[in-house]
């Protein structure tokens, strides 16, 4: 008895604590308003207990709730799997192309990325996702694919109920004039009442919620074929814009070499069935994959070794001129600054005058990069970077000759 109330409570509330975050609050709210509304509004519509076309409307209403529900908790809860700490490959040889990370004291194995809001190494990391408050990766990829195809689907008939109780509802009620159309929202000359009054009220929630339906299903539509297009590649989001990456360095460099992505079975139906099976358990452990013939194990992570070495090549250095305090959107950074700023839950950094910062990407008005410490920074606590003001600081004349610019501008030639 004892150690189950240990597990309730060490395990267990913790997990709970991950609906303690605006995105949960957001998207748990969307759905029970959408639902609720597209219950009471059958009632109105469709009353489910005189007819069986009624009956299945509704069922089928539950059905969405439900199963929406059940693949969103799973894609939180369950969580994506996580590289193991203290992980090394099984040959020692082999730590030789893998990168190691210090908070989680174990090197990142392939297709892993250290998550800086999980505070872990994530095993197939495609996003860090706010409205889970959590990542999605190996173990619940299927599982948050599954919530973005169901949620609009939900919506989609929800948004049908709406429409046709409104326009039930209000089918007796309008009188048209020359200049204006008068609605009476009275159930007086309805035959035979309805078990719920469709008053004023009523219309303006039901209108809500059909708004929230219909940009649900827009929003996590989209989402979900961006999804479903690189899971059928077998990539994540990260994995494609490494790819992307691979292309731009070696036409930047204008080397003879060609990047082939080394996870893709060659058919969209073997990709598939990485992600989704019959069990629910994706293929694999996490850690090893199987890879394309002619590619090596490691192919993805030499090539990201690559890039990190030529990210240190092409990055630039920067002194701070004038402070920062780290806010998101700085009114007293300028107009431009103000509204530009990146649309991401990467982190600003506070900045003082004086200071020095590598850059490595950049917008028009924003630069991202690490901030250069010195020893007195213990280690694994040493590395600082986020996004901050152009006009913050100025480039430091020992660069100003290579004239390099960071990662994510173009460079012409």
């Amino acid at each position: 008895m004892g150690t189950f109330c240990s597990v309730i409570k060490f395990e267990n509330l913790q997990e709970l604590k991950r609906l303690c975050h605006w995105g949960p609050i957001i998207a748990l709210s969307v759905i029970a308003i959408c639902s609720t509304m597209a219950m009471i509004d059958s009632v109105l519509w469709y009353w489910p207990l005189h007819t069986t076309g009624g009956s299945v409307n509704f069922i089928m209403l539950i059905n969405w709730t439900v199963m929406i529900l059940y693949n969103y908790f799973n894609a939180m809860f369950v969580g994506p799997g996580f590289v193991p700490l203290g992980w090394k490959p099984e040959h020692s040889q082999d730590s030789m192309y893998l990168q190691y990370c210090k908070v989680c004291q174990a090197y990142k194995a392939p297709r892993s990325h250290h998550c800086r809001k999980c505070n872990r190494c994530v095993m197939k990391m495609d996003h860090h996702c706010p409205w889970i408050n959590n990542c999605c990766g190996y173990q619940n990829h299927a599982s948050f694919t599954l919530f973005l195809l169901l949620a609009p689907l939900g919506c989609i008939h929800a948004a049908f109920i709406f429409v046709m109780t409104m326009y039930t509802q209000l089918y007796n009620r309008l009188s048209f004039g020359w200049n204006t159309v008068k609605i009476d929202m009275s159930a007086a000359r309805r035959d035979p009442l309805p078990v719920i009054p469709f008053g004023l009220a009523a219309f303006a929630a039901t209108l809500f919620a059909l708004g929230l339906a219909l940009g649900t299903t827009i929003a996590v539509g989209m989402l979900f074929f961006i999804q479903m297009k690189i899971i059928l590649r077998n990539k994540t989001s990260i994995e494609s814009w490494i790819e992307e990456k691979a292309k731009d360095r070696i036409q930047y460099y204008q080397l003879d070499e060609v990047f082939v992505f080394p996870y893709d079975m060659g058919s969209r139906w073997k990709n598939f069935k990485q992600v989704f099976t019959w069990s629910g358990v994706p293929e694999g452990d996490g850690l090893e994959w199987p890879i394309r013939e002619g590619c090596h194990q490691y192919s993805l992570t030499i090539e990201q070794l690559k890039q990190k070495a030529d990210k240190r090549v092409r990055s630039v250095r920067y002194k701070v001129i004038e402070d920062y305090s780290g806010a998101c959107c700085p009114l007293n950074k300028g107009i431009k600054t103000f509204f530009t700023s990146p649309c991401t839950e990467e982190p600003r950094i506070r900045l003082r005058k004086g200071e020095f910062i590598l850059a490595t990407r950049g917008l028009r008005y924003w630069l991202y990069g690490d901030k250069i410490l010195d020893d007195s920074f213990i280690e694994g606590v040493s590395r600082i970077r986020g996004w901050f003001p152009r006009n913050c600081v100025e480039k430091c004349p020992c660069d100003t000759e290579t004239d390099q610019a960071p990662e994510g501008e173009k460079k012409t030639r």
